[in-house]
């Protein structure tokens, strides 16, 4: 579970609302993490592996979309591996983890695993965060026609050093000057709960703006391929919509239960005991929340799996298969052959126009086909529709 006040419960003179969450049936709360993220790691590489059966599918060229929904696959199992960790130490040494607790000693090993293990768990989902805001830019781009290899060059180093910059920053400004005078006022952990939920909110407020503008831009690519808007161009953009809608979905469900937990918390900090009987109901729903949190922010690498490719099945294919990427122009004579296999015989000789209006065709079916990566129904209709099947 991805959460600021991992980062918290290591100071010794902790807030109350994070020793009321953090306090609150241990044993049980580190087996659901354990459980969840178990599962999910499981499950999410099930996903991945190639499976028996399946085609090897071919693009005229290597997609930086595709190579983002892999790293989003990593980064979630990462983060998944560090809770099974983290979790799994705090149900096999409690002695060890009790010295967090202890002001005025020499041992800094359990600081060091605590700070350590929430460092890893935070940096590995915010960067997961800002790899899919990437997807989000990306897929805009990719319409636009101003996405290639190239970028994501610019998307790894914007992720990895925009994740980890917040997340130094976020620990400095809350362990500072040490470890023991940490949480010693608000001014120490506002500023680490802001690091932590910005890139999470960026998601929430900008991807669904990009999202809809590459709806509607893929709409009026599928209308000027061929001059008109068929029922095929209409089902293939309604199933790209429909990606980015589950999307979203999966985010909002893994983590709209850490704002509101986040929300009850913070409330219960400004008052003056959170003891008293009249915020019992406040507690109780921070507790509630606390748990959940636990159970769906490790499932989300294998939910986005299922978003991003749909369910692939259990039989997995473990030979070693080569495979041969085409790298040649897009206005060869055979990259139409390769970037859409046909047993449609193809002619020689082409027209210089119809070989322009051809690579035109090819580079927006491209770029269609990038945003429905993993959707063989709609890579087969978007084949079925292209001029190049329908041999010019």
């Amino acid at each position: 579970m991805a959460s600021p006040r991992l980062e918290t419960y290591c100071c010794p003179n902790r807030d109350a609302a994070t020793q009321l969450v953090m306090t609150f049936q241990p044993e049980v709360f580190c087996g659901v993490c354990i459980g969840s993220a178990s599962v999910s790691l499981l499950l999410t590489v099930l996903q991945l592996l190639p499976k028996k059966g399946q085609s090897l599918r071919k693009m005229p060229k290597a997609s930086s979309s595709s190579t983002i929904l892999l790293l989003i696959s990593v980064c979630d199992i990462l983060g998944g591996l560090g809770m099974i960790f983290r979790s799994s130490v705090w149900l096999g040494f409690p002695g060890f983890i009790a010295n967090i607790s202890v002001v005025n000693r020499t041992d800094v090993w359990p600081s060091a695993f605590c700070v350590g293990s929430a460092m890893w768990i935070q940096l590995l989902y915010s960067a997961g965060f800002w790899w899919l805001f990437c997807y989000a830019v990306d897929s805009y781009l990719v319409v636009r026609r101003s996405a290639g290899l190239s970028t994501i060059v610019l998307y790894h180093m914007m992720t990895w050093g925009l994740a980890v910059m917040l997340c130094v920053e976020g620990i400095a400004l809350l362990y500072y000057p040490s470890l023991s005078s940490c949480e010693n006022g608000l001014e120490h952990a506002i500023p680490h709960y802001i690091t932590t939920y910005a890139p999470l909110l960026l998601v929430l407020v900008v991807n669904p703006i990009l999202f809809r503008r590459t709806v509607s831009a893929v709409a009026s690519l599928l209308k000027g391929r061929q001059g008109i808007y068929t029922e095929n161009e209409r089902r293939l953009g309604t199933e790209i919509q429909i990606r980015f809608f589950k999307i979203m979905l999966v985010f909002i469900i893994c983590w709209s239960s850490n704002i509101i937990n986040e929300s009850l918390l913070f409330y219960l900090e400004m008052q003056p005991d959170i003891n008293e009987m009249p915020l019992k109901n406040i507690r109780s729903a921070a507790l509630i929340t606390w748990i959940i949190m636990g159970v769906l922010n490790p499932m989300q690498g294998f939910l986005f799996t299922l978003a991003f490719y749909g369910w692939t099945g259990w039989r997995v294919d473990l030979k070693w298969r080569k495979s041969e990427i085409p790298w040649e122009s897009m206005s060869s004579s055979t990259a139409g052959e390769n970037a859409y296999p046909s047993p449609v015989n193809y002619q020689s000789n082409i027209h210089d126009s119809n070989k322009i209006s051809t690579t035109d065709s090819q580079q927006t079916d491209e770029a269609i086909s990038m945003l429905s990566e993993g959707n063989t129904s709609s890579e087969a209709r978007l084949t079925r529709s292209s001029p190049i099947y329908q041999g010019w």
